[in-house]
């Protein structure tokens, strides 16, 4: 541990500032203008990749045609972010977004996607994008060891010629940098038991390969994703984690196969979902789909979750047809 701490972790011996300090100069940061605006053309090879990597397309050489639809949550592996690794945050994270030291530790916490319902607006394959992205909030949290957090809202704006057709609202947890003096301590493995069971059921099981595939096709450098000394012994996680986002578009593909026989055109109005707690690779979780009641626009909703091998919860999301 000692040879890791001393390449990953710097000290200083000026003060540090306290949440509320780190979220005022966030948002002061940001305040008037947009934290990036990016176009860019969404290619085929990329979608293709992806296709392959969740397992949903055969070995194969051949990529969506110009015009095919983007489904819902695959917009996740294009505007990556294009940052050069000296750059990048201890811990491999982008800190385009970053909060003050020490509010440097990173994670996906939830958030809420919404799609135009217009057909012409879908994202295609071969379209020229524009994504935009502001900063909504920045709020100063307590936790329950006394600590202090902040939770950070982005919103990333997807807009062909037909208007904007997809509105990604995200939430980051930004928690302190983690100390060779005070690391945190290793989960212990729990006693597995009997996945529950419900209407619609699927399974997962992430390899070390299709983590390794989907940082590559999103740009993630974040090392809790693949680098087994740092998961265990800096983080405390007892294995890789899998992908937030992965899950995500994993809940989105389920309701899709099972909702509208796994059309790729077909987009709900919106999800908002919630991380609660990590996966790791090599360990069987499943997705729990059920519809809900009816709405006032006729349309429905469909609960999904997600729970691990050993009773907990690990993300919770609602799907608004």
């Amino acid at each position: 541990m000692q040879i890791i701490t001393r390449r990953l972790f710097t000290s200083s011996t000026h003060p540090l500032p306290s949440a509320n300090t780190a979220s005022t100069e966030l948002l002061s940061r940001f305040s008037s203008n947009p934290i990036s605006t990016r176009t860019q053309l969404l290619d085929a090879n990329q979608l293709h990749l992806l296709s392959v990597t969740l397992n949903r397309v055969p070995t194969s050489y051949t990529s969506p045609k110009p015009g095919s639809p983007v489904p819902p949550g695959h917009h996740l592996v294009y505007f990556t972010p294009s940052i050069a690794e000296a750059e990048l945050g201890l811990d491999g994270t982008d800190r385009t977004v970053n909060p003050l030291a020490p509010f440097t530790r990173r994670m996906w916490a939830g958030g809420e996607l919404t799609w135009n319902q217009d057909a012409n607006a879908v994202l295609r394959v071969g379209q020229e994008v524009t994504e935009t992205t502001h900063i909504l909030s920045a709020e100063p949290k307590k936790l329950k060891t006394g600590g202090e957090m902040l939770v950070v809202g982005v919103e990333k704006r997807f807009s062909n010629s037909h208007g904007i057709a997809l509105t990604d609202r995200r939430n980051w947890v930004f928690q302190k940098e983690i100390t060779p003096e005070n690391p945190i301590k290793a989960l212990s493995r729990l006693p597995e038991q009997p996945l529950p069971r419900g209407t619609h059921e699927r399974d997962f099981h992430q390899t070390d390969t299709t983590l390794f595939r989907f940082s590559a096709l999103t740009f993630n450098a974040h090392k809790i994703h693949y680098h087994q000394e740092w998961c265990k012994e800096v983080e405390g996680h007892r294995d890789a984690v899998v992908h937030g986002p992965l899950n995500l578009i994993n809940m989105l593909d389920f309701w899709r196969d099972t909702a509208r026989g796994g059309d790729d055109g077909a987009v709900p109005r919106g999800i908002a979902y919630r991380a609660m707690s990590p996966l790791y690779v090599g360990e069987t979780y499943r997705i729990l789909l059920e519809r809900g009641g009816k709405l006032g626009n006729g349309g429905g909703e469909w609960k999904a979750e997600i729970w691990d091998s050993f009773g907990k919860q690990s993300m919770k999301g609602t799907i608004v047809e």
